[in-house]
């Protein structure tokens, strides 16, 4: 299968399961193929895009892949736990989750769901691109709220918080007062200031912590992911910041449950606390409990039907390989 193909991963049809493998020899994974454009069949659908395996060659390691086919470290390792991250050696076969609910959000300008670290930009109520991300890690975490998007910088100069200064030099490495633009500076080359003015949208000169929680609260994205929003987006854009562990929404009348779970809090919730009671209660809808416990307990970060309308029964046939 023609490969662009499959990192468009395009809304318009059932994500089925792929069984087959595209094979990564003839590939150059050097540029990134960047992020798609989604269609959602209707409003009332809630998931986008299709997950596929990839064979390595021996150069490529999880972060290369998940790079090219706009994934984060986190989103690789949870998929693949029995691949090395760094060293899948040739011909691994590498499950690409390209598999995503939507956040239960307005779909109006930016959304950021710290829980599966991963930024969805609602172009309309219909159309959506989405990034991985880096965020905050424990005790700078990023700040769920409601906020816009005040100021874009192209080449910003870094100005670091005495706070960081001082955690930097304690392990020796002493920050300058002022960090110029250029590659040294960990915000990269694009940055979007937001209401909260402390906390920025901004890219990176180290790519492989997007997708992990590794930032003093900002936001990290690829280098050519903010590139990308940054020619998208305006001053006033909305910017929401939520933290859902659990996603419940629909493809046609099929329910699908995406689990990111890593907090205690969310991983000890019951089965009835991740599947919505408007939902679960709903004429006409059969919930399989089982299998909501099994991908709560697998917790892979990627999308699985745990349901679905008495309409159409097929969703009891659903095949699925991963």
């Amino acid at each position: 299968m023609n490969e662009k193909n499959r990192r468009s991963g395009r809304a318009d049809t059932n994500p089925v399961w792929l069984a087959g493998t595209c094979a990564l020899a003839a590939m150059t994974l050097s540029v990134p193929s960047g992020a798609d454009v989604y269609s959602l069949p209707t409003p009332n659908d809630s998931v986008i895009g299709t997950p596929f395996y990839v064979k390595t060659n021996k150069e490529h390691t999880l972060l290369d892949i998940g790079r090219h086919y706009g994934l984060g470290f986190d989103e690789m390792e949870q998929a693949n736990p029995k691949v090395d991250m760094w060293v899948p050696g040739a011909g691994a076969e590498v499950l690409v989750p390209a598999l995503h609910v939507l956040p239960n959000a307005p779909r109006n300008g930016i959304v950021l769901n710290t829980a599966e670290k991963r930024i969805y930009y609602f172009r309309s109520p219909t159309e959506v691109e989405t990034f991985p991300a880096g965020t905050g890690r424990e005790g700078w975490e990023t700040p769920v709220g409601d906020y816009t998007i005040i100021e874009k910088i192209k080449d910003p100069t870094w100005t670091p918080p005495e706070s960081v200064r001082r955690e930097h030099a304690a392990k020796g490495d002493i920050l300058p007062a002022v960090v110029p633009a250029g590659p040294d500076n960990p915000l990269g080359a694009y940055a979007m200031r937001l209401s909260n003015p402390s906390y920025l949208f901004h890219g990176t000169n180290k790519p492989w912590g997007v997708g992990m929680q590794v930032s003093h609260g900002c936001t990290r994205m690829y280098p050519e992911d903010i590139e990308r929003l940054f020619g998208e987006v305006e001053t006033g854009t909305p910017v929401k910041i939520v933290n859902q562990p659990y996603k419940v929404g629909w493809l046609g009348n099929l329910l699908y449950l995406e689990a990111n779970a890593h907090t205690d809090a969310a991983m000890a919730e019951s089965a009835k606390e991740i599947i919505p009671a408007s939902i679960a209660n709903a004429d006409g809808v059969v919930v399989d409990w089982d299998e909501v416990r099994r991908v709560q307990a697998e917790n892979a970060g990627l999308p699985r039907v745990v349901g679905g309308r008495q309409g159409s029964m097929s969703w009891h046939h659903f095949d699925m390989i991963f």
